[in-house]
């Protein structure tokens, strides 16, 4: 008759039994948390990215409508904007070129490549661009 083993052995041979599970678990899965982590983050950037840019168009018009107002001011203003999140390679196009007394409404349009403005090297945007357009009627006495 053979004796019982007691719990102890029971648990030692268990545990090794179990020796590089955890290792091997942890392998397993931390690629999937890093991509969830890093698409996470990518998206929250597009996010921004596309907020300052309806803020940078809308403060850009409202620079254009106000009389005595010029183009270069308008891109400037809307450039400065993005700047504030570090966006780079922002093309601003502001229509009329030329804002005069006979002006009736201002354009603005930001396009913002992703590409340039990732921050990590990524798939999820690759490619990608941020536009944003927005009109605005002029001020003033004709």
């Amino acid at each position: 008759m053979r004796k019982p083993h007691s719990t102890t052995a029971i648990k030692r041979v268990t545990r090794r039994n179990r020796r590089g599970a955890a290792a091997v678990e942890f392998a397993l899965v931390v690629p999937v948390v890093f991509l969830l982590f890093f698409a996470a983050l990518e998206f929250t950037r597009v996010a921004m990215i596309r907020h300052t840019a309806d803020n940078a168009v809308y403060e850009g018009c409202r620079v254009g409508i106000i009389p005595g107002a010029t183009s270069d001011e308008v891109r400037q203003t809307a450039t400065d904007i993005m700047a504030t999140l570090g966006v780079t390679n922002v093309t601003v196009d502001v229509q009329p070129g030329n804002i005069d007394r006979d002006t009736d409404e201002v354009t603005v349009s930001i396009d913002i490549p992703l590409d340039a403005n990732a921050y990590v090297p990524n798939q999820f945007v690759a490619g990608k661009t941020v536009t944003r357009r927005l009109t605005l009627r002029r001020e003033g006495i004709r």
